[in-house]
């Protein structure tokens, strides 16, 4: 006889009435009866849930597509006519043989007679699923286990293999489903221990999507540890003091976070770390530079600088990347002096070591030891050893396969522990790779021509010429001997005669003249050239007289083009003049190097010097508004301390005085407004003004930006503007964090709009209630 035992939950009476009123074709198929053919007048496809369907919807974070609904009923529907001791005897021996197609559609049948199987063999399919490491497989793992939770059955799962699943999807690359296993498990008081939860945020910080879902999870169960909320005197806390997150978790998010450019949320992380009573460590020191960098913070770079000369066990890896960060930021600032002051310190000093070294190592040498010479040559040799390791045999990037026999047998997860610092130190190296402004040689820290090229531009555009030669002559006196053609102060006249910036390269070359600095012949002929071009004879007469009263000799292309000019200019005379004063010379063609050859080799060179850094510093770069970093900071300040007043009147002065507010300067009033509460008008305003910029300017909106914003209207009800916020961020492919506002909803607005509306309401009510009911809809909430 034909029966159905248990039909999926939850379903209300009305859907099991309106199946029972369903017609059905019956056939008999290999020892089943098969109830196909629904009646097509519901209008659902055949193929409701094909592989393809489910991938997408897995990756976009929607709920579980294995879960009988009414979109899956026109599939055919299993009826088990025999035993299902020997179905669930079958379901075993598949997930032993590994055939998880067949182990899939007979859980399915069975699930359909008995509801989930025993405990043991509903955890040995998820693992076996997980284990093999297919994308399909991982997603039907991950359905079931949403959907026994779902049905309030999470006792069924064991800690160990809901761990497992999660750093298996996350590991391929899906961090929703992985960060939603986490987030199920805290909610049920399942505490996974940080050592295996931090390796599972390892993976996730590998995507964009996933190091932001990875601050979140971190500022979630963080909240659960803020300002010592967990007596850890008491036994029953233990499991959870184990979750407790620590410096590996906040130092892979925060690296993650600055590889994707999500620095603001980092700055988040950085401010809850205290709260939790987690320490710094070195890596952790660097990071915080990097991030305060990043958002523009100086004076919080300021501040760093002293934990950083304190600190033990940093290398000159770490100090590069320190002062790195603050070069950068002074340049964003506009502070020159601060900037070229550092440069030329690390000059003095880089001379005074080189020199030390140098004396040291003659003296040893003459007294017959040799003993310094050769821990000298180590020294550089380990250096450039440390550097072929990781390009020979680079850091493991954490995708090595962890059979679950293996996983189940590590009861400390030191597995996991070893993966999530792998992880770590492979995320520090691509950090290092964006150090530019500073290198270092056998541990003396030396400024780049990356930086000498970023000053150059920086002065010229403040138009401070003065101030560049001072510079220029200073650092040409720190600088290690080299030929005068390819000098710091022959490399930025070039430059400047390059892009046609003669007045620049002329007032330069006599600031170098007065200063006693000799550039050699190159740069006379080029600017010679550049003013022939231009025809500016009174110049090029200037210059003659500068030339040889300084004893410099022009080559004889220079002089060839300057009698070229004479006679195009019929200035006969002048012409002859020129020709008998090249014949005493005596010139050869070949004797001197030319401007152009120096462009020509610096264009040529696998490395590219400074003559090529600066052409491409100042060709390809913007003025720089210093003022909206400044008045950045300002809005930040106030917002932070929560005076959203004086953070109104420095937004005020900021757009009186004509710097236009960027992605930060929103972020920060708006996440001071969030802090605050109840400011939910003061968004919306801001809100209109954001749209009003985007349109008449290049202000771009950002993925935090927006999420700031969004949360705030969620939790303010204001869901007209946050149904915008979101097509916005669809419409940029932003991710967004559907289980965060599905739960801010849950939290907030669970009871909103449960009943029928009112059959009288004005039009912006009923706009109200059809957004929310959107929204609602939207989060995944029907």
């Amino acid at each position: 006889m034909l029966f159905v035992k248990k039909l999926y939950q939850p379903y209300s009476p009305s859907v099991v009435s309106l199946l029972s009123g369903i017609r059905f074709n019956v056939n008999k198929v290999s020892g089943y009866r098969v109830l196909s053919s629904l009646d097509h007048s519901l209008g659902y496809p055949p193929d409701v849930l094909n592989k393809g369907t489910i991938v997408t919807k897995l990756h976009n974070g929607f709920t579980n597509p294995f879960r009988l609904s009414l979109s899956t009923l026109a599939q055919t529907i299993l009826v088990q006519a025999r035993d299902p001791s020997r179905l669930i005897i079958e379901l075993e021996n598949s997930i032993v043989d590994r055939r998880f197609d067949d182990a899939w559609k007979l859980y399915e049948q069975y699930k359909q007679m008995e509801g989930f199987p025993r405990k043991s063999i509903l955890n040995n399919l998820v693992t076996s699923l997980a284990e093999s490491c297919d994308i399909y497989c991982l997603e039907k793992a991950h359905c079931l286990v949403e959907l026994v939770f779902d049905e309030s059955k999470h006792e069924l799962l064991e800690n160990e293999t809901l761990i497992y699943l999660s750093f298996s999807l996350a590991k391929c690359e899906l961090p929703i489903p992985a960060s939603t296993i986490l987030r199920k498990m805290v909610e049920t008081e399942k505490y996974p221990p940080v050592r295996a939860w931090s390796a599972i945020v390892a993976q996730m910080s590998k995507t964009a999507s996933g190091a932001y879902l990875a601050a979140e999870l971190i500022l979630e169960i963080g909240y659960l540890f803020q300002d010592n909320r967990i007596d850890p005197r008491k036994k029953s806390n233990r499991p959870l003091l184990s979750m407790k997150p620590n410096t590996t978790v906040f130092n892979l998010a925060l690296a993650g976070c600055l590889l994707f450019g999500t620095t603001r949320k980092a700055e988040q992380l950085l401010e809850m770390m205290p709260r939790v009573d987690v320490k710094a460590d070195s890596n952790l020191l660097i990071t915080m530079a990097h991030i305060y960098e990043r958002n523009g913070h100086r004076e919080e770079l300021k501040k760093l600088k002293r934990h950083i000369d304190e600190a033990c066990g940093l290398s000159d890896l770490h100090f590069q990347q320190f002062y790195n960060c603050v070069l950068t930021c002074h340049l964003d600032f506009g502070d020159l002096n601060s900037a070229s002051q550092m440069v030329l310190e690390m000059l003095s000093k880089a001379k005074k070591a080189c020199n030390s070294l140098a004396s040291a190592t003659v003296v040893l040498e003459a007294s017959g030891t040799g003993r310094f010479s050769v821990p000298l040559g180590n020294s550089g040799q380990a250096y450039d050893a440390g550097k072929s390791d990781v390009l020979q045999h680079p850091r493991s990037d954490g995708n090595r396969d962890f059979s679950y026999e293996d996983f189940r047998k590590d009861r400390n997860f030191v597995g996991l522990e070893i993966v999530a610092k792998d992880m770590l130190d492979a995320f520090l190296d691509k950090l290092q790779m964006r150090v530019e402004l500073v290198t270092s040689e056998r541990g003396i820290l030396q400024p780049t021509d990356k930086i000498f090229a970023k000053l150059v531009k920086s002065f010229l555009d403040a138009g401070k010429v003065k101030e560049l030669a001072e510079f220029l002559i200073k650092a040409d006196r720190e600088e290690a001997p080299v030929a005068t053609e390819n000098t710091i102060v022959v490399n930025a006249i070039c430059a400047c005669i390059s892009l046609g910036w003669l007045d620049q390269a002329h007032d330069l070359l006599d600031e170098m003249r007065f200063a006693g600095i000799r550039t050699g012949s190159s740069v006379y002929s080029a600017l010679l050239k550049a003013y022939c071009k231009e025809k500016r004879s009174a110049e090029i007469s200037s210059l003659l007289r500068d030339a040889h009263k300084d004893g410099v000799q022009i080559d004889s292309s220079c002089y060839e083009e300057l009698i070229q000019s004479r006679v195009l200019e019929k200035d006969t005379r002048g012409a002859l003049h020129l020709f008998k004063e090249m014949q005493e010379t005596k010139i050869s063609k070949d004797s001197y190097q030319e401007f152009d050859m120096l462009v020509k080799r610096c264009a040529d060179s696998g490395e590219a010097g400074l003559m090529a850094r600066l052409l491409e510093e100042i060709e390809e770069g913007q003025r720089v508004d210093c003022g909206v970093h400044e008045w950045n900071n300002v809005v930040h300040f106030f917002s932070k301390k929560r005076l959203m007043q004086d953070a109104e009147k420095a937004l005020k002065k900021m757009r009186a005085l004509g710097h236009t507010p960027n992605a930060q300067t929103f972020h920060s009033m708006v996440t001071g407004y969030a802090a605050v509460g109840g400011k939910y008008i003061e968004v919306t305003e801001l809100w209109g003004e954001m749209k009003e910029l985007s349109s008449s300017s290049s202000m771009k909106f950002d993925q935090e930006l927006l999420d700031s914003v969004l949360y705030t209207f969620v939790r303010g009800g204001f869901f007209l503007r946050a149904n915008e916020v979101v097509e916005m961020m669809e419409a940029g492919k932003m991710f967004i964090d559907k289980y965060k506002y599905r739960t801010i909803f849950l939290k907030y607005h669970k009871t909103l709009y449960k009943k029928k509306g009112p059959k009288v309401q004005t039009e912006a009510q009923f706009k109200r209630r059809e957004a929310a009911l959107a929204f609602k809809k939207w989060v995944g909430l029907n």
